[in-house]
């Protein structure tokens, strides 16, 4: 690949983040970068370095990677992370971490560039095929993708790792092999260990196939985007749930269709056909009474109103007590903050007042602006706050006092003309 190549392949841009582990695919990638940038100078290279702490070696490959930015004067980013149990599995969680990583560091007009291969497309296409994946899921990587209000892109995802290493071993190139890439119990390991090896020593076009079999996928998919876009956006509702009633006499294809482009639209991993089914059939079609629910990746997908949402995980805080022993100074909680801010109706502490933040509330209570009292699941329906928001809402207590929920009501108890408001971020 020339310097005019891979200009052509990440233009218009030319400013860059590149994805650097230090491995074989992005040391090279990182090396054609530089080679372009030398013949054109306004070119800017920055590198991303993810340390995710799982290798006792990895201090080591920031050292390395260090060690070769510095000799080809790229600057670089070096993210250290830690992986949260959310039931992905170790790959999948490192994934998400190192792409969390990248959005952050992305500055305007970068683009994101990352060093994946036609091996690790056959990989994808192969992965996506166990899990039972529809044309969405089979469509693997494409070369360039929107990111983060930019693009991700792909150079080298039409080589394959042989060209690569022969590249490598022609510049003398010296990159790191982390252990972990040779352990098979990892699923992408295993295909790329123990299958793909024999696959390719039977076809050796097998991985070129596997990639024209992915685009074919994906011209579909781009079809059906354009077929469905208009009736999608009919049945979505302004706050991005998705109404029940005009879908359900659909075909069941035709349903399974809009769900899937409701569920691409929030960026999350497309469902197999047997969670697609339990979405509508456990979560949908659940009983009036009902508050259903189901896990995907660290999200959930609920029912309120007769609409699907698509909602981030929170545990539960209901028996949660926080004592606030300065209320000039911004709360953390384990799931965001909360600070007194100015222009509110709600009075300050008493000296002798014990200030904490809670997320239950027993008995009748009388908030400003309603008529009598109320329990506070009746006002949390009042206000249609959903239930997934009910028992995290911050509550606001002076005492054994109820005085607000952050940013929906307030109590007569705690109700002044001109005092604060209790600010909340999430």
């Amino acid at each position: 690949m020339t310097s005019s190549v891979i200009a052509q392949s990440v233009f218009p841009y030319r400013q860059l983040l590149v994805g650097f582990s230090g491995g074989l695919d992005s040391t090279v990638l990182l090396h054609r970068l530089m080679l372009w940038r030398e013949q054109e100078p306004d070119v800017q290279i920055r590198a991303i370095h993810v340390h995710h702490g799982l290798s006792s070696n990895a201090d080591h490959w920031v050292a390395h990677c260090e060690s070769l930015c510095k000799a080809w004067h790229i600057p670089l980013i070096v993210e250290r992370v830690t992986l949260r149990d959310e039931g992905l599995g170790t790959e999948a969680q490192a994934r998400k971490a190192r792409y969390l990583a990248f959005e952050k560091t992305l500055q305007a007009g970068e683009a994101l560039v990352t060093a994946q291969h036609l091996d690790d497309q056959c990989e994808t296409f192969l992965l996506a095929l166990k899990r039972g994946s529809g044309p969405a899921g089979l469509s693997a990587m494409p070369v360039r993708t929107e990111f983060a209000g930019t693009q991700l892109i792909r150079p080298l995802l039409g080589e394959t790792r042989t060209s690569l290493e022969k590249w490598a071993q022609d510049y003398n190139l010296c990159w790191i092999d982390d252990e972990s890439n040779q352990d098979d119990r990892y699923d992408r390991n295993f295909l790329r260990l123990r299958v793909l090896p024999l696959l390719s020593e039977r076809w050796p076009h097998f991985a070129d196939a596997t990639a024209r079999s992915a685009a074919l996928c994906a011209e579909q998919e781009g079809l059906l985007d354009e077929l469905l876009t208009e009736e999608l956006a009919s049945v979505i509702s302004t706050k991005g749930g998705l109404r029940i009633e005009p879908i359900e006499a659909m075909s069941p294809v035709r349903r399974a269709a809009l769900i899937r482009r409701w569920l691409a639209a929030h960026h999350a991993q497309m469902p197999s056909r047997t969670m697609l089914n339990r979405i509508w059939e456990e979560v949908a079609l659940a009983r009036e009474d009902a508050t259903p629910r189901l896990h995907l990746g660290g999200f959930e997908v609920r029912r309120y109103k007769g609409e699907l949402w698509w909602v981030k995980y929170q545990p539960s805080m209901i028996d949660q007590i926080i004592e606030w022993r300065d209320p000039s100074v911004t709360l953390r909680l384990p799931q965001g903050s909360v600070c007194f801010a100015d222009g509110g109706h709600i009075r300050l502490p008493n000296p002798d007042e014990q200030v904490t933040i809670r997320f239950k509330a027993c008995g009748i209570l009388h908030i400003v602006g309603r008529h009598g009292g109320r329990k506070l699941k009746k006002i949390w329906q009042e206000y249609n706050i959903p239930p997934w928001l009910r028992d995290t809402t911050p509550l606001l207590f002076y005492g054994e006092t109820l005085i607000a929920a952050a940013g929906v009501f307030v109590t007569q108890e705690g109700w002044i003309e001109k005092g604060v408001q209790l600010e909340w971020k999430a």
